[in-house]
């Protein structure tokens, strides 16, 4: 009896301290955002809080893509409560398709905190949609020195897996070692989603749906692990077939194509 009571005196402390942490985990972060964008008007996107980038970049922005970024109402929109960005099949400018992309660059940036995205992806296959943050300053140098972090990407032939990525010179996409997780959903493309990251000084966390599915730590190391320590802008957008994204092809007939977002908030660390 003596051994079964200091077991559940055991299990009660092991319990009691994992809530402790989970609940000093939680006080991190402000519980009021100090950025968002609830999308919460008609027209196009908010110019106080929203840049656009155009065209192909280099080489498909580095991953052979298919779309010609471009800004027009028929690509981009936000009506109902939510940003709507449409992939068109279209010849643009020499390009197969038309979509758009968005960024916070030279409007806000962010570093450390809790950012929360609920969206919705298309199912067509051939999209590549993202909601994602590359460094304010190259600060390391280039991709992948200065990291970059995927609070969700989806590629539309593997439609029932949601992914939250973190790329760095040590670990990333062009050495085939980047380090995230592929989170199975039964319903990642026929409803909202709930994607989000806690970042701290000692890692970042990714949850979707509020469950934790993946936790990247600060080992320590220096930047070649954790460029992490530096400005971040947040950047939404709707790709077409690339290395990823079209590696089973792109289902032209199924066009267009449309990437929904619903609302994007940032709360903050608490200050020490």
């Amino acid at each position: 009896m003596m051994v079964i009571k200091k077991i559940k005196y055991m299990l009660t402390g092991i319990i009691a301290s994992l809530a402790m942490t989970s609940y000093a985990q939680e006080q991190q972060f402000e519980s009021t955002p100090t950025w968002s964008e609830e999308f919460n008007y008609e027209g196009r996107p908010d110019s106080l809080k929203w840049e656009f980038d155009y065209g192909t970049g280099q080489h498909g922005w580095g991953n052979n893509e298919l779309q010609y970024y471009v800004n027009t109402a028929q690509n981009i929109m936000v009506s109902n409560g939510t940003l709507k960005i449409h992939a068109i099949h279209e010849a643009t400018n020499g390009m197969a398709y038309s979509s758009s992309k968005i960024k916070t660059l030279g409007k806000n940036g962010f570093k450390y905190g809790r950012i929360e995205v609920s969206a919705k992806v298309p199912p067509q296959v051939g999209t590549w949609p993202a909601v994602w943050m590359m460094p304010v300053h190259n600060t390391y140098g280039g991709w992948p020195r200065s990291g970059e972090i995927d609070i969700v990407e989806h590629v539309g032939y593997d439609p029932k897996q949601l992914h939250i990525t973190v790329h760095t010179l040590d670990y990333n996409g062009m050495n085939n070692n980047q380090k995230g997780s592929n989170t199975y959903v039964e319903k990642a493309i026929s409803e909202f989603n709930t994607y989000r990251i806690d970042w701290t000084e000692e890692g970042i966390t990714g949850y979707i749906n509020d469950k934790k599915v993946y936790e990247y730590p600060n080992t320590g190391k220096g930047y070649t692990s954790w460029p992490f320590d530096q400005e971040f802008y947040l950047i939404v957008n709707l790709a077409v077939g690339g290395d990823w994204g079209g590696r089973k092809g792109v289902e032209n007939e199924t066009f267009p194509a449309t990437f929904e977002v619903d609302y994007i908030r940032y709360y903050p660390l608490k200050s020490k």
